[in-house]
């Protein structure tokens, strides 16, 4: 696993010096996730921070380092995971020179090449990532189909802030959130604490196979799904017919008696 992280801030309001160490201490408390390295990316303007502590898998040179921007410039990614038709997806990328082996440049080309919305109705795997577009000044969140990879999110003191693990938090000035009374319920309820509540108020979990398209870090929208297990067994022809299923059910049934 690795850890992700980053800050994004609003064009009047560029990050000032203590603001980029924030994504600093943010990757520290991250290290446990990702041993291997460590990297901090700040964009030109200041708006945008982004931080990764690496667990190198696929790709042990410095080719898969992160955070990485894709060939065109537009696209910095940091990201958490592992596409399991990274293959795939790279041969359908003709004409791409290809600068490492890690699935991570895989999954930024294609966003470079086909944006956000379709890389993920594309790309198959459990992954967690932050990606800033350079040109429209936008951060994007996503989060895999299941949830298998974690990512919270929230802001304070009109600093918008995303990472792996809710106690990298910590790292933010003056961040002391109350505790979630709803969460807490829900957790003595369930032993587990549904997304999009955590444990802190005003910070949330992404929920599984959402995406977070953030233009201004003082009013974030709602993350909106790219995906529906509901949606695709309903749209899937069935695997037998009715009276089969009937048939499979008695058999099964007598099995179990």
């Amino acid at each position: 696993m690795c850890g992700v992280c980053g800050t994004f801030v609003s064009n009047n309001h560029p990050l000032s010096n203590s603001q980029r160490s924030v994504v600093t201490s943010m990757v520290s408390m991250l290290r446990h996730r990702g041993p291997d390295a460590s990297g901090v990316w700040l964009d030109p303007p200041g708006l945008t921070a982004l931080g990764h502590a690496r667990l190198a898998i696929m790709d042990l040179s410095d080719a898969g380092a992160q955070p990485m921007t894709s060939q065109d410039g537009r696209w910095t990614i940091t990201y958490n995971g592992e596409l399991y038709n990274a293959d795939n997806l790279r041969r359908s990328l003709h004409s791409t020179y290809w600068r490492g082996h890690s699935d991570t440049e895989v999954l930024l080309e294609h966003i470079s090449r086909h944006g956000v919305l379709e890389t993920l109705s594309a790309a198959k795997g459990m992954f967690a990532f932050g990606c800033w577009d350079n040109q429209q000044a936008e951060l994007w969140l996503a989060r895999d189909r299941f949830g298998e990879k974690p990512l919270y999110y929230g802001s304070h003191g009109g600093l918008f802030f995303f990472s792996s693990e809710l106690k990298a938090l910590r790292a933010i000035p003056s961040f002391a959130p109350a505790i979630n009374r709803n969460a807490l319920r829900e957790f003595f309820r369930w032993t587990n604490i549904p997304a999009p509540l955590t444990i802190y108020e005003g910070v949330y979990k992404l929920p599984p196979a959402h995406v977070l398209r953030i233009s201004s870090p003082s009013a974030p929208p709602e993350p909106q799904p790219y995906w529906s297990a509901v949606d695709q067994a309903l749209s899937a022809p069935p695997l037998v017919s009715g009276m089969n299923a009937v048939q499979s059910l008695g058999q099964e049934l007598d099995r179990a008696v």
